[in-house]
């Protein structure tokens, strides 16, 4: 990839759904999130939602089958069809002036060009770490988040990408700072750290609300096979847990909700 252009998985969406959102790790992740934004007071009645960088959907789906207005963005094509596909199998309007769902083929620049609308909620999950220049992307959501409202954003934690892999024997992956020829497709290749985000995000004028790991054991499992076997179990301890230090630090992903000011 280029290092000056975002990344779209046009041609790859059936196998992000494989191999990503149709396996354990994806369903801690949608319950995880699921979880944090049902404790926001936004979403106690109908709320208007913007999912920038929305994929397949399933989290705006999840929110729309629960009477929220959802607009779902992204620069793919393709994983937008899926998201309208699951919609349709699952009941969802998807057409008319009733609809809950409405999907949008635009990037996060375009989406914050000149006067953009703004949401009482914006959702950025899992995209910060495809973007050729993150740091840029605080101030576009920005622009969209309505005063008052919260920004939920989920980035790939370098920190956490750090400390497995050295767990894992990986010493000269870590030395070379995660630099390899060869790419895996569907691994992010910008892990971002902590510390740069949290500048981001303070820079930008937004304040945390909460902080969330998620997969703070899931990953780190030595018998992988219990990551199906014992899900049940995995799962219960990532909620119990990933909201508390060191376990919300060493979560695969971090889960912020932000708020900005009135």
């Amino acid at each position: 990839m280029n290092k000056n252009t975002d990344r779209s998985f046009d041609g790859m969406a059936a196998k992000f759904q494989r191999n990503i959102y149709q396996s354990s790790k994806g369903e801690i992740r949608q319950q995880v999130l699921l979880r944090d934004l049902s404790q926001l007071t936004v979403l106690q009645s109908p709320c208007q939602v913007l999912d920038v960088g929305a994929g397949q959907g399933q989290l705006g789906l999840a929110l729309a089958a629960r009477g929220h207005q959802v607009t779902l963005t992204d620069i793919s094509a393709e994983m937008l069809a899926m998201a309208a596909e699951a919609a349709t199998a699952q009941g969802l309007e998807v057409s008319g002036a009733d609809a809950l769902l409405r999907f949008s083929q635009q990037s996060l620049a375009a989406l914050s060009h000149e006067a953009p609308q703004q949401y009482p909620l914006v959702l950025c999950h899992a995209m910060l770490e495809w973007l050729a220049e993150p740091e840029l992307a605080l101030n576009q959501l920005w622009q969209l988040v309505a005063p008052g409202g919260t920004l939920s954003l989920m980035y790939y934690n370098k920190d956490a990408m750090r400390f497995s892999n050295i767990l894992y024997g990986n010493f000269d992956y870590v030395t070379a700072d995660f630099k390899v020829k060869k790419k895996v497709q569907l691994s992010p290749q910008n892990p971002l750290e902590p510390l740069k985000v949290e500048q981001w995000y303070q820079q930008a004028g937004f304040s945390l609300i909460s902080k969330t790991g998620v997969r703070c054991f899931h990953d780190y499992l030595r018998d992988r096979t219990q990551q199906q076997s014992h899900f049940q179990q995995v799962l219960a301890l990532e909620l119990l847990y990933n909201q508390q230090e060191p376990y919300a630090s060493l979560g695969r992903y971090t889960h912020l909700l932000l708020r900005k000011p009135e």
